[in-house]
């Protein structure tokens, strides 16, 4: 099923861009072939190969091999949190990248990224593509970074927390050293934790030297992978400080201008269907990811109380609504997604949430 809905998206994009040819000069069309790096934050895991990898892939069977991606692990073009930076200087001519990494630069990134007051991730697929949210996750990308930027990644819910202690309560949770990044790691702090942000290959180490006390990662299924349940006995769950998330596709400004309208068309397309195909395959890992750690002996898994979920979604907005009255384009796109959570209010009463047929 999932290969004939690619086919077709495939074979739609190809025949959009020949009907588009056939109103337009041939030269206005031609793109020489290229062959891009991408720069990416991810040492491996599939936000690399799920993501990244197969969004290249995607390109290069869209353009017929006009547009070749390489894609190299964090690191190796530039910082693995500055992959921006990378793409702005053209040492690499695509980054693949999780907004929120530019925290230092603008805070805006978290409420395309991800954040505690945001998205699940069946409402980022209609705030992007319904709402308008990816048209203005471009245009805040454009203006501030000066980067071309196509949504091509839609990620999961994560675990709150592996952590060394059960978590429950506030009081539980005040003066825990937590590794996380993002929103939270301020937000967290209003609520009396003590956050660290690091780089993915510093998480498991940290964790398991007691360095931190807990750590956030990812959902379920990069969790299992990373194995964190190893050396941290309590899954806290459900991750009220990332309910989901978006990842980026970026281009260097001067080398998207070399490609025909064509080509720019399929790439976007390439990076809708990738969001699409890491919003189902995440969810498979995660129900395997899920199942498998609910079987590992000595693995406790620990809910938070709704006093805490409460005080975290207060915190949040409180959060945010401070960031609005020193940013305009946070204030902008708070709003239009504040906007649009309001507009879904009425979701629960006439759909089923997933999983409640049994």
């Amino acid at each position: 099923m999932i290969k004939s809905v690619r086919s077709f998206a495939i074979g739609a994009a190809l025949m959009c861009g020949v009907a588009v040819a056939a109103v337009q000069p041939a030269a206005a069309q031609a793109t020489k072939p290229v062959e891009w790096s991408m720069a990416t934050p991810w040492a491996g895991g599939h936000w690399l190969d799920i993501g990244a990898k197969r969004f290249a892939e995607l390109v290069g069977q869209m353009t017929e091999g006009r547009v070749k991606i390489n894609v190299f692990p964090a690191g190796t073009l530039g910082s693995a949190l500055k992959v921006t930076e990378t793409v702005q200087s053209g040492i690499a001519e695509v980054g693949h990248n999780w907004p929120a990494y530019d925290w230092g630069i603008d805070r805006t990134g978290v409420i395309f990224g991800g954040w505690s007051g945001g998205l699940t991730p069946e409402e980022y697929m209609l705030w992007l593509y319904n709402y308008g949210g990816a048209d203005l996750w471009k245009q805040w990308r454009q203006e501030v970074s000066g980067v071309v930027v196509v949504p091509c990644g839609l990620l999961e819910t994560e675990i709150f927390m592996h952590a060394h202690k059960p978590v429950r309560t506030l009081e539980d949770y005040k003066g825990m050293k937590v590794r996380t990044s993002g929103a939270w790691a301020e937000i967290a702090t209003d609520l009396g934790a003590s956050t660290v942000v690091m780089a993915g290959s510093e998480v498991f180490p940290a964790l398991e030297r007691k360095v931190v006390d807990g750590i956030e990662w990812g959902g379920p299924g990069i969790n299992m992978s990373a194995g964190f349940h190893k050396i941290a006995k309590y899954i806290i769950t459900p991750g009220i400080h990332q309910p989901s998330g978006a990842h980026e596709c970026m281009f260097n400004k001067d080398a998207w201008a070399k490609l025909s309208d064509k080509d720019k068309g399929l790439i976007e397309l390439a990076g809708k269907l990738t969001t699409y195909e890491t919003f189902i395959g995440y969810a498979k890992e995660d129900l395997a990811g899920y199942a498998f750690l609910k079987s590992q002996p000595g693995v406790e898994f620990v809910e938070l109380d709704e006093s805490f979920i409460e005080a975290a979604r207060k915190a949040s907005f409180a959060w945010a609504d401070k960031q609005s009255g020193a940013n305009a384009w946070f204030k902008k796109a708070y709003e239009h997604q504040r906007a649009f959570q309001a507009s879904i209010k009425d979701w629960s009463k006439f759909r089923l949430p997933i999983g409640a047929a049994q």
